[in-house]
């Protein structure tokens, strides 16, 4: 079952949701909370409905289940992020444990959310993913040289020896942040703070991901580097 607009008198300058859960009560109360809350909103049941709804639309942001029959969220997840790098992904899970979320989060998810939530925080966190797609933060519009590899904050990016580097949207509005803050170290929890991502670990795990993109040798980091103590300083290459 798909459900391709949600109630309401949405604008199609609106961001665009798509929602994908088996719990039938759940789905229609997002579709109504979000959709009375700034944002288009379409719906699918299971993954296949989504994958349909996927090609004849255009979606700002998935929302999606782990748990669900057939092929799961994180099933889902992979598929999308083979084809878009950019598509913020927030996951809805009941599982609580870390190694789940960090399994997710190392195939390109960018965010979690446990069951049961509260709607308002599911509303802070698809503010803060649709941000980090197009980062409003003040930045330095030069692009920032790191040995091979060289970012254009403008562009939103990355290339190395000349070819470009995919980046997830996380990964994409992190470098931005340290970009535009070279040489200020940022700890875990004001990295969490800006980026509205709810666990350090998640930090952790996409500057790992950052740091094979950039470094020669990801394990003993030159430009993006761990602070003791701290958190984490990017240190690019002096013009």
């Amino acid at each position: 079952m798909t459900t391709a607009m949600a109630p309401g008198k949405p604008s199609l300058s609106d961001p665009h949701l798509l929602v994908v859960d088996d719990d039938e009560r759940l789905r229609a109360l997002l579709t109504r909370y979000l959709s009375g809350n700034g944002f288009r909103v379409s719906a699918a049941a299971q993954a296949a409905d989504a994958r349909s709804l996927m090609k004849s639309m255009a979606f700002d942001c998935l929302i999606l289940d782990v748990m669900m029959p057939g092929e799961s969220g994180l099933e889902l997840a992979k598929s999308v992020r083979q084809g878009s790098q950019l598509l913020p992904i927030l996951m809805l899970t009941a599982r609580g444990d870390p190694a789940d979320r960090i399994a997710g989060l190392e195939l390109g998810v960018d965010d979690y959310l446990p069951k049961p939530f509260e709607p308002r925080e599911l509303l802070l966190r698809i503010n803060a993913l649709l941000r980090r797609v197009t980062p409003v933060m003040e930045s330095a519009t030069r692009p920032v040289k790191m040995g091979t590899a060289l970012y254009d904050p403008g562009a939103s990016r990355l290339t190395r020896a000349g070819k470009p580097v995919k980046l997830t949207s996380s990964e994409s509005a992190l470098l931005q942040l340290f970009t535009a803050n070279a040489g200020q170290p940022f700890s875990r929890s004001d990295l969490c703070a800006r980026l509205g991502v709810a666990l350090e670990r998640s930090i952790d795990v996409q500057v790992t991901r950052l740091r094979r993109k950039i470094e020669d040798d990801p394990k003993l980091p030159l430009y993006l580097q761990t602070v003791r103590g701290v958190g984490y300083v990017l240190l690019p290459d002096r013009e």
